[in-house]
Formats: C-alpha cells, sequence, structure tokens
C-alpha cells in the first residue's frame, strides 16, 4: 500500500490524520478511496491538489500511476509565474 501524506490544511478533513496507507492504483483511485473514507475531504481533492509521487511533483496527476510501495504527498496546487 502506498504511504499517503497530507499537506497544509487538508488533516482537518480527516479528524487530524495526516499520514494513510491506501491501496490505488492511480490518482484518482487513490482520491476516490480518500473521499470514501473521509467524506469531508472529497470535495477538496477535486479542486485541483497537486501530487507527488516518489518526490516527483505532478499538477493533473489523476492518472499518474502509483506503485504499491510510493511515498505520495497530497500538497496545495503550486502556481506558476
Amino acid at each position: 500500500m502506498a504511504q499517503v501524506t497530507l499537506i497544509g490544511n487538508l488533516r482537518q478533513f480527516t479528524g487530524g490524520e495526516t499520514v494513510l496507507s491506501v491501496d490505488a492504483k492511480n490518482v484518482r483511485q487513490l482520491f476516490a478511496k480518500l473521499g470514501a473514507l473521509h467524506p469531508a475531504l472529497a470535495p477538496h481533492l477535486e479542486q485541483g491538489l497537486a501530487v507527488a509521487i516518489d518526490g516527483q511533483i505532478y499538477q493533473d496527476a489523476l492518472f499518474q500511476e502509483i506503485g504499491p510501495d510510493a511515498d505520495v504527498h497530497i500538497l496545495p496546487q503550486i502556481a506558476g509565474g
């Protein structure tokens, strides 16, 4: 299972949990499973978040694959200039 870390204020929607273990093949599936586990988090996952998988940051990552032992961080989307 991937280890998922929520960055920023997202933990307020998970009862304070910031690190979760989730079995998902891609980011879209990960967001669906996180939303099912923590319904208050679901609308925030749809608002455009950046996702870092094993240190690589993705802005539009819904179909990005997640390995079984991946380290995933979900963070506010990064603005470009």
